[in-house]
């Protein structure tokens, strides 16, 4: 149980971390990787303490280097996780507060809505570690009730698959899933509130959210969406991946192309307000960080 005096918590030297040190080479889980000291923080920075921490295909296509800009090595992966504050940096102006319980982000923050300064596990040190710096600013906070496995993953999956399903039943929409066919997903995709695993109309659905590590399946939804329909691009392909449109098309049907990397605060906070009703309910399993180049070989 956490305990509820938070006022000196004290902050190890050391701490156990899984290490991305070379490309398209496995983690090395390190137990002496070191702490960013309270007195080492800058303005606006936070220590945070973590209980759980997610892991995304995305970990796996930075891993290998599959995205055009590199990450610099070595580098502590992972960028979805669910903690507790437990130092700030002086003179920094915020809300939070010590012994906050937290939520970070992909996104750790930003200087203006179509700037990314930082990302967790890309471009700064993420959340396969026992403590992750991150920014007072962007954190999220989260209800003390709420089960820290299950909400982890809403950090990202608020807008993927996974759950997306389960959100728009809550918001009162019908759901159509698509999907190469699949016995288990198929029943999975029914089991959270999709009415029908294909087309029945023949006119398409009214949108596609495409989470796909995958090009095909993006350029696919373009040619299947009804007119005025919209595709929302969430997932990310490897490499230079290429979306083919024609442009007759396009003008035709009035098609509307969004892309988006992961939900602004309001949605992160909202997602999490459905999910604390209990309405949403992440598929998950807990596992050791040690068991993390087991999971990532599994994607």
């Amino acid at each position: 149980m956490t305990s509820t005096d938070h006022s000196s918590p004290i902050i190890p030297k050391t701490q156990k971390a899984a290490v991305l040190e070379e490309f398209s080479s496995p983690y090395t889980i390190k137990a002496d990787h070191r702490v960013k000291q309270p007195s080492e923080l800058a303005p606006g920075e936070c220590l945070v303490k973590l209980e759980y921490s997610g892991i995304c295909h995305s970990d796996l296509h930075i891993r290998n280097a599959d995205w055009p800009r590199k990450v610099k090595l070595p580098l502590v992966g992972g960028h979805e996780g669910i903690g507790r504050v437990v130092a700030i940096g002086e003179h920094t102006s915020s809300n939070v507060k010590v012994g906050d319980r937290v939520g970070v982000k992909w996104i750790a923050n930003v200087s203006c809505p179509t700037s990314i300064i930082n990302s967790h596990g890309y471009m700064l040190d993420g959340t396969f570690q026992e403590y992750v710096v991150s920014f007072t600013n962007y954190v999220t906070p989260i209800p003390e009730g709420m089960d820290g496995a299950s909400a982890t993953p809403i950090f990202l999956e608020a807008n993927q698959l996974s759950v997306a399903i389960q959100y728009a039943v809550a918001m009162g929409l019908r759901v159509l899933a698509i999907g190469k066919y699949r016995r288990n997903k198929k029943n999975l995709c029914l089991s959270l509130g999709a009415e029908k695993w294909a087309a029945t109309d023949g006119l398409g659905p009214e949108a596609a959210v495409i989470a796909a590590g995958d090009a095909r399946p993006f350029n696919q939804a373009i040619m299947y969406l009804r007119s005025k329909g919209t595709l929302v691009c969430v997932g990310m392909p490897a490499g230079n991946a290429m979306l083919n449109v024609p442009v007759i098309l396009l003008i035709a049907r009035s098609l509307t192309i969004l892309g988006s990397s992961i939900g602004n605060q309001q949605d992160v906070t909202e997602a999490l307000r459905i999910a604390a009703l209990g309405k949403v309910k992440c598929q998950h399993e807990v596992k050791r960080l040690e068991d993390l180049n087991r999971i990532v070989i599994q994607f």
